[in-house]
């Protein structure tokens, strides 16, 4: 059973020591340290490895053994002699453990009826660095740490506004991880920041570990394939995202950053897109939704037409494919999930092993395995290139989640183009269709805004117009400030 802990800091300053000591026992790295002030009896409790041993050697211990002299009155202590910048008074016995937990450090005067908390956070960290899973052309090299003061300033010296709000929250029961809720307060969303915060509350867990349990535990379908709530490691997009009225829950120890709502269209769209000028954007786009659909369609779409459809096919095309089918043992449908599973497998190894291995792994593996299953004759080498495509094709889009949930798609369709051919296929999609539509995230239809049929923000979905036209921020997420530029009049949403 969990220990609930009561009562309020004593007067008496053994009292206080002793409870402390029985509450933290066992713990090598727990640091009680004695020393006067003076006449008064003094005690700082940290953690060893959380909390600045620099500074509480140079601005408290230091100046509280050494510029002590005039002291009378405990009281006097925080307004004369106490230079550290952060520090609050405490009652709680509790609250007071569980800053220790946290990294800072809790300072017990003899006479008190309180003690101080001093904000001396300090553990060993990850430097700001370039984001490994979303690189850019053009644009920040910056990305997320794992450290959560790290990665609100980031976003602060991107917005500058006084309505950037960063409210926080301890999640699990246990863990009591950091969390932050960041939003702009006369822009957001205020319907989907309630929902948010309701959802947080609600939540009792002994840990969050990672920005991806959270995830789970907060989006509104946790039965559908399509993730409902988008992942960044940059910077700059969640500051884009904020303007746009959307929210930015941070994580202490994740270096991804969960932005809602979201809608479908976010996970194509990438942060150079807005970097560079507005045909390459719009032709990037384009580009990277054709790739998506022929990476969810171009095997069950072969197994189909081998199997059911075969007069559609060009007669010489038709001729060429039967001859590299020649001599391979099974149907379309056998080949296509051989060589699917295989696929996924390699790409698993090569997520999984070191970066310089997976990068042999994935080439070699891909070559060999290939060349021997046609020589074997176990697979076609038309079905060698299809499924090359698609895993090509795969990889345009900036979410390895979304992509994800593609491929699971992908073993749907080869089945129902097996049973049912390209009726089947036809079935599926109807089916993705109606799913994406019900779908919302924080109130907001997943497919807005096309099923919203807003002009105005069609401009930043399929395609992206020029930043001129960019005046209002979304229709679709019901913002408070709707104005996002003024041209004088010259250019009108």
């Amino acid at each position: 059973m969990r220990r609930i802990l009561k009562g309020n800091v004593n007067k008496d300053l053994n009292k206080n020591i002793t409870y402390i000591k029985d509450i933290l026992q066992n713990n090598s790295d727990v640091v009680f340290r004695e020393f006067l002030c003076g006449d008064l009896k003094c005690w700082i409790i940290y953690i060893d490895g959380l909390a600045d041993k620099q500074l509480l050697n140079d601005y408290v211990i230091e100046s509280l053994m050494l510029e002590s002299s005039h002291i009378t009155k405990s009281e006097e202590i925080k307004e004369r002699i106490l230079t550290v910048s952060d520090l609050k008074e405490e009652t709680d016995m509790n609250k007071c453990i569980d800053s220790i937990l946290s990294g800072d450090t809790v300072l017990f005067i003899e006479g008190l009826r309180d003690c101080y908390i001093l904000a001396t956070r300090s553990w060993p960290n990850r430097g700001v660095g370039e984001p490994a899973n979303e690189t850019s052309v053009r644009g920040s090299r910056e990305g997320f740490t794992e450290t959560i003061r790290f990665n609100t300033a980031l976003v602060r010296r991107r917005i500058r506004d006084k309505g950037l709000k960063t409210i926080p929250k301890s999640i699990g029961v246990r863990s009591k991880t950091d969390v932050v809720i960041m939003y702009i307060e006369d822009i957001v969303n205020h319907d989907a920041l309630n929902e948010l915060m309701e959802r947080l509350s609600d939540i009792n867990i002994d840990s969050i570990s990672d920005s991806g349990q959270l995830e789970q535990l907060i989006e509104d379908d946790q039965w559908s394939l399509f993730p409902q709530i988008q992942l960044t490691e940059r910077p700059d997009v969640v500051s884009s995202s904020l303007l746009e009225g959307r929210i930015a829950i941070l994580i202490d120890n994740s270096p991804f950053v969960l932005l809602v709502p979201t809608i479908f269209a976010n996970f194509f769209q990438s942060p150079d897109d807005y970097y560079q000028r507005w045909m390459y954007s719009s032709s990037v786009r384009i580009i990277r939704m054709l790739a998506i659909l022929i990476s969810m369609l171009a095997t069950p779409l072969y197994v189909a037409i081998t199997s059911y459809h075969t007069s559609i096919i060009p007669t010489r095309l038709a001729y060429s494919i039967a001859a590299s089918r020649e001599g391979v043992p099974f149907p379309a449908f056998i080949e296509a999930i051989i060589m699917e599973v295989s696929l996924a497998l390699l790409m698993e190894a090569i997520i999984r092993l070191p970066r310089p291995i997976g990068a042999t792994i994935g080439i070699v593996g891909g070559l060999v395995i290939g060349q021997s299953a046609v020589s074997a004759g176990i697979v076609s080498p038309i079905m060698i290139i299809i499924v090359a495509i698609t895993a090509i094709t795969s990889f345009t889009t900036t979410n390895y989640e979304i992509s994800f949930a593609f491929r699971i798609i992908r073993f749907a369709f080869i089945i129902m183009a097996s049973t049912l051919g390209l009726y089947g296929i036809a079935l599926g999609c109807m089916v993705t269709l109606a799913h994406l539509t019900k779908l919302e995230s924080f109130g907001i239809s997943y497919l807005s805004p096309i099923v919203n049929l807003d002009k105005g923000d069609i401009k930043d979905t399929i395609v992206k117009y020029p930043m001129r036209y960019f005046t209002k921020r979304p229709q679709y997420m019901k913002t408070g400030d709707k104005v996002r530029q003024n041209n004088k009049g010259r250019i009108g949403r």
